[in-house]
């Protein structure tokens, strides 16, 4: 048998469970749980012929490595669907809309833009695979199942990812504070990638000069930032919403 990940919760198990349920092994769920919320869960895999088995929470603590599992824990297909960034371009019939993050390496902010990036539309997410904290199981169970949803792209270099963007004809867009423009005044209509860097320190000099255009969200209070997450969730949201409202 392949080796396995862990994935823990139950929005990120459901969702393995609808979208590859051959890819789930086997479901550790605690023996003392039997609520509407776990029946639905136990239904399900057997329905998908996945085995179930009834475990002490103490067991899925230590399976979870301390995080808060919900009382299941699922053992999945190691190896995830390694998807090229031009075989989701290549499949869209709209005009593509992408999250490029730079830099992000807490796993909660992944997985809140995992969730955001969902919630969008958006047709994938793009992270470097240096000085980024990659798709680990707290990232999965923040994502609330958009992990299983939303392709999560690597790339080894990023600067050259965004020019392949380009030469898509996707026009890149950097979130920058000091931008001169505000993301209301930047025409989103057409395919667009947002990139985006990690709260505090903002987008590498590099990351930065490849992009066609900045853009910056336009504060009203104190703060002079904003989480990562909530950055990607306006940044994604106005280009839904003027495409949308078109002429």
């Amino acid at each position: 048998m392949s080796e396995t990940r862990l994935i823990h919760g139950f929005h990120a198990v459901f969702s393995k469970l609808r979208s590859a349920a051959g890819d789930v092994r086997e479901i550790y769920v605690d023996a003392g749980r039997s609520d509407a919320r776990m029946r639905d869960l136990l239904k399900l895999a057997e329905t998908a012929g996945v085995r179930v088995m009834p475990v002490a929470a103490a067991r899925l603590d230590g399976l979870a490595g301390g995080a808060r599992h919900q009382g299941v824990v699922a053992g999945v297909a190691a190896v995830q669907r390694q998807l090229k960034l031009d075989d989701v371009l290549d499949g869209l019939d709209e005009p593509a809309l992408i999250l490029v993050l730079d830099g992000v390496q807490d796993p909660h902010n992944l997985g809140a833009c995992l969730r955001v990036a969902d919630g969008a539309g958006a047709h994938a997410v793009v992270a470097p695979k240096d000085r980024a904290c990659g798709l680990n199981a707290t990232a999965i169970k923040v994502a609330c199942g958009a992990a299983e949803s939303v392709p999560y792209i690597v790339v080894t270099n990023l600067a050259r990812a965004l020019r392949d963007l380009q030469e898509r004809e996707i026009w890149v867009l950097g979130a920058a504070g000091e931008a001169e423009k505000d993301l209301y005044a930047v025409d989103q209509r057409a395919a667009t990638a947002w990139v985006l860097g990690a709260e505090g320190d903002g987008l590498r000099r590099l990351t930065r000069e490849s992009c066609d255009e900045l853009a910056r969200i336009p504060m009203q209070g104190s703060v002079d930032s904003l989480n990562v997450s909530v950055a990607a969730g306006i940044c994604l949201f106005e280009t839904r919403r003027q495409r949308m409202t078109r002429a």
